[in-house]
């Protein structure tokens, strides 16, 4: 360990691997030797997995390492389902570290009734020592987000939860909590909802004849939008909006009386807003995507011609490029990229419909970055202009849109393996320039135009129930808005309902 470090001292480079870390970490800590420290901790930062994480966070707390420690106990709480079933580190933890862990408000977990099946497995590993935590850790599970059916049949009926008094305390408290679960969801630790690994944001629209700059972020975890701060930033519709590298991107679009080739980004950790390269084009109507690590902008209109062209922005370098042209003009068109799709892990761009200044268009045309090229594939059933389109289920979904004559409540799949589309279950209102995007699982479309009016009304798919539903409305009645989804945002919190929640709270008291 030694004449790596001296080697490091002359040459700047150590070579770093899974045999010798630990004791090359060690070696460097005891020597103070900085340089190797990091090289050390970016090894085991990448090496993060739901097997080792816990070990890791423990290590680089006895060598003292506060960043890789802050990025281990992170990953813990990111991947806590994975971790639970299938680390054994999980089971060597303390009863107050786990209590630590499972009362973080950023544990993400889809169902809470895996922190429950956690903590059970847990106890299971050293029942005699471990069974007097189980009133615990059970008060730290938010049990009133669980269905009833489910803490009746298995919360209640387990031989731990049933041995203890202050368990059968806990659960009457949650029973009569989701009785009045609107009222007590931020009030009450039982209810109060975990922080959503991401969030899904639209921005801008049409609304009333005029532009407006409103942005509202829906959380998945209590099925509720809110608002946020937009002060800075010029009102806009029919533009683009991309997420990428923890910044928002917004890209062209229109006010009432000018068509934009600007680009403005908005970091959303100090949401603040930045010009960033101008387009070449102006492109209002346009059509946005990102794919490996670029941001692509096709189509759409100057103010004079709808347009083939595209192209795609670097933010390494701040620049952008122009790509070949598509076979045909599209303003009102939209695209979506898919990575799995097709042999090879090929990347693609996918484009449909929208419309070429005389007549809305079924066609459809893939992208290939590798050739540079534009491929016309199989054609839609029905011409579909202020179309949503997105990578979902293996799929690429066409939804919605105007046909030329009516907006419809229609949607049909993608299948590259075979170049046919598909009819999957209609939406439960048609609409047509709306904003779309999949998080939790299930395919979101957001506002638009239902052919008499703007709509504030959300409805969600599930590939699996094949099914569409209703979900919480915009607070905000818009179309030629632009959706995407953020995730691995540092202050997720201010994005929240129960962020906002508490802010009310605040300025009510403040008011008294």
């Amino acid at each position: 360990m030694m004449e790596l470090i001296i080697e490091f001292a002359y040459t700047d480079l150590v070579p770093v691997t899974q045999e010798n870390i630990q004791q090359l970490f060690i070696a460097a800590d005891q020597f103070n030797v900085k340089g190797v420290l990091q090289v050390c901790s970016d090894f085991l930062e990448e090496q993060l997995a739901p097997q080792n994480c816990i070990g890791i966070w423990w290590f680089s707390e006895v060598y003292y390492s506060p960043v890789l420690r802050h990025k281990a106990y992170l990953f813990i709480l990111n991947h806590f389902e994975e971790v639970a079933d299938t680390s054994e580190e999980f089971l060597l933890l303390q009863g107050q570290t786990l209590v630590q862990i499972i009362e973080n408000d950023q544990l993400i977990v889809k169902r809470e009734k895996k922190v429950f099946e956690a903590i059970i497995r847990w106890i299971a590993y050293a029942p005699e020592q471990r069974k007097e935590y189980i009133s615990l850790l059970l008060s730290n599970v938010r049990l009133a987000l669980m269905s009833p059916e489910y803490i009746m049949n298995n919360v209640a009926n387990n031989e731990l939860v049933k041995a203890s008094e202050a368990c059968s305390t806990i659960l009457i408290r949650a029973m009569e909590t989701m009785l009045d679960i609107q009222t007590r969801m931020f009030s009450d630790p039982l209810a109060r909802p975990r922080l959503p690994p991401a969030i899904l944001l639209a921005v801008g629209g049409w609304r009333g004849g005029s532009t407006v700059n409103g942005i509202e972020a829906y959380d998945v975890c209590t099925g509720r939008w809110v608002s946020v701060a937009n002060n800075n930033e010029v009102p806009l519709a029919y533009h683009g909006i991309a997420f990428l590298n923890g910044s928002l991107y917004c890209i062209g679009g229109l006010d009432i009386a000018e068509r934009f080739n600007t680009v403005d980004r908005f970091d959303l950790g100090t949401r603040t807003w930045q010009e960033v390269a101008p387009m070449h084009s102006r492109r209002c109507y346009v059509s946005v995507t990102v794919m490996d690590g670029y941001i692509y902008a096709i189509g759409g209109y100057d103010g004079r011609d709808r347009l083939a062209t595209a192209e795609r922005y670097e933010p390494i370098t701040n620049q952008w490029t122009l790509i070949a042209a598509m076979n045909e003009r599209r303003s009102d068109a939209s695209c979506a990229t898919q990575d799995d799709l097709l042999p090879f892990n090929a990347l693609q761009v996918y484009i449909c419909g929208g419309f070429n200044g005389a007549e809305c268009l079924s066609t459809v045309e893939c992208y290939n970055p590798e050739t540079d090229q534009w491929t016309l594939i199989a054609s839609m059933s029905i011409e579909r202009s202020g179309i949503g389109v997105v990578a979902y289920a293996n799929r690429i979904f066409a939804v919605g849109g105007f046909s030329g004559t009516t907006r419809l409540h229609t949607v049909e799949a993608y299948n590259p393996q075979t170049d046919t589309w598909q009819a999957v279950p209609s939406m439960l209102k048609p609409r047509s320039n709306f904003g779309i995007a999949v998080i939790d699982d299930r395919l979101f479309v957001v506002g638009g135009f239902n052919g008499f009016t703007t709509t504030p009304d959300v409805e969600c798919y599930d590939v699996q129930a094949g099914e569409w539903s209703f979900v919480h409305n915009m607070k905000i009645s818009r179309s030629a808005l632009a959706c995407c989804v953020v995730h691995g945002v540092p202050n997720m919190a201010v994005y929240t309902a129960f962020h906002h929640s508490l802010q009310f709270s605040h300025e009510e008291e403040d008011g008294e």
